[in-house]
């Protein structure tokens, strides 16, 4: 428990309030497992009481079971977050998940479908009828109701609209308009402006009035007449200076300013580099449009570390943990093809060099591990590329000073580590006439083929940025194909030179 001053009465008298922890969302998720698992166990036991003394009441029991379940299960999801609510959704198997969504009240669902992954909402949409949209989304704000317009059918978004203002339903149309990757899309229509030529007691005034300031808001805007504008006046200014000093005095006019269109990984790069709560979003005129607020540069940032992920892995877009059979492995198809493509490519190269293999048995033992240690030398290099390439820290002007670090720290690791796995190459062949040419063999194959895997560890991702696509996308899949095939090819081609 944690305990808050009550604002009016004692100042000693504190009262307790509940407070939530890391733990929250899985203790929750384990309470709603465990009742469905119950529910699931009575119902099956009673299924089996056939007898005719217990049949006429089989019906009765399992409605009372059924409802009791029911009724432990809506009394804990109301309590959750929405955000809890949606982790434990997105937990569970289609079937427990509908039963879960069913009990949730109407006026929490659309706060709840903003939480979810696309996926899931997706999966949860397509069960309610219009009538069950209308009554879950309206309650929403206009940047929200922006999020989910794209997922709702279009006579739903249309009666929606018909109930906002004249002012909403122009913000609904902006933000709809803008670009999904876009600042206009993520923002806020919630803000509070003020004039310069007031005194700040008058704004003190002026926020007293509002039942609650919009989420968020560590800063009011100043603007002209026209919504221009001119700065921003921080809350701790505000608390700080008198009361009779003049907002003009105070205001900041060094400030971070968006444009609807400007890319919104780039505007949370800004926020995380200047510790920003808000930012303004104004248009090419210079008009106050709306705001950026963190919890959606949090949300952007969650989102593309999730992409690169499943990008890396080869998964073309986010998957529901408990899709189909069918929809998960049609996911899956692109880069398995690729990777099944490249697999036998592969497998030509060591068939081209069958005669040396012959010679030389040793020689099929020892290749696997040129190609293994390339490959995750290489995925190191990669990785490092993609977060900087996201972070904006590489450029034309540093990228080739770039490239010699990446290959001159290949080459010292190819010196060493090849040593090492020269050396043991020897160790294990040692009673062999090649032993020692294996040992020189894999040092100097080994150094190759970590060259090679840090240039493609480097040129992948900026081969895919400058393709206009994910730098992440499937480039594990493309470094392995090079490590392997590449790895092979120079293992096995200086082997034909050495065994002649």
């Amino acid at each position: 428990m944690s305990f808050e001053l009550k604002p009016e009465g004692d100042l000693d008298t504190l009262t307790a309030t509940p407070s939530r922890d890391l733990d929250d969302a899985h203790r929750a998720l384990e309470e709603v497992q465990t009742l469905l698992q119950r529910s699931r166990v009575v119902e099956s036991v009673v299924h089996k009481q056939n007898t005719s003394s217990t049949r006429q009441r089989q019906a009765l029991i399992e409605d009372l079971v059924h409802r009791q379940h029911l009724n432990a299960l809506r009394n804990r999801v109301a309590k959750l977050h929405p955000a809890d609510t949606a982790y434990i959704l997105e937990s569970l198997p289609l079937d427990d998940r509908l039963v879960v969504w069913d009990l949730v009240r109407s006026e929490r669902e659309g706060e709840i479908l903003l939480e979810l992954s696309d996926s899931v909402r997706e999966s949860l949409i397509r069960t309610m009828d219009n009538q069950e949209l209308f009554a879950a989304a309206e309650n929403l704000d206009t940047n929200e109701l922006a999020e989910l317009a794209q997922d709702l059918p279009r006579e739903v978004v249309e009666e929606l609209a018909s109930g906002l203002s004249l002012e909403e339903r122009e913000q609904l149309r902006a933000a709809m308009s803008y670009p999904e990757d876009s600042v206009g899309a993520r923002m806020d229509f919630e803000m509070v402006t003020i004039r310069d030529d007031v005194s700040l007691e008058v704004v003190l005034r002026y926020l007293r009035r509002f039942d609650e300031l919009p989420d968020h808001t560590d800063q009011v805007f100043v603007v002209d007449r026209h919504d221009h504008l001119k700065g921003a006046l921080p809350l701790d200014r505000l608390l700080i200076n008198e009361p009779e000093v003049m907002v003009a005095d105070v205001m900041s006019n060094e400030m971070l300013t968006l444009s609807p269109l400007d890319d919104v990984s780039e505007a949370a790069q800004a926020f995380e580099r200047y510790d920003l709560v808000s930012a303004p979003v104004t248009d090419p005129a210079g008009k106050l449009v709306g705001r950026l607020t963190v919890n959606e540069v949090l949300d952007v940032i969650r989102e593309e570390g999730e992409s690169e992920l499943l990008s890396q892995a080869g998964l073309r877009e986010e998957e529901d943990l408990f899709a189909s059979v069918w929809e998960s492995a049609k996911n899956r198809w692109l880069w398995l093809a690729v990777n099944l493509f490249t697999a036998f490519f592969a497998s030509r190269v060591i068939g081209s060099f069958e005669n040396t293999i012959e010679k030389v048995v040793a020689l099929a033992t020892l290749m696997p591990i040129v190609a293994g240690i390339a490959g995750n030398s290489g995925n190191q290099t990669m990785t490092l590329m993609i977060r900087s390439i996201a972070l904006g820290q590489v450029n034309a002007a540093n990228a080739q000073r770039l490239l010699y670090k990446e290959l001159g720290i290949a080459g010292m690791n190819g010196l060493v580590w090849g040593s090492i796995a020269g050396t043991i190459s020897w160790l294990l062949y040692y009673d062999s006439p090649q032993g020692v040419t294996l040992g020189v063999l894999m040092m100097m194959a080994m150094m190759l083929n970590l060259l090679i895997g840090a240039m493609i560890g480097m040129a992948v991702p900026f081969v895919l940025q400058k393709m206009g696509r994910d730098p992440a996308m499937g480039s594990s899949v493309l470094l392995t194909f090079s490590t392997d095939s590449l790895g092979f090819f120079i293992f096995l081609g200086l082997a034909t030179l050495f065994f002649r």
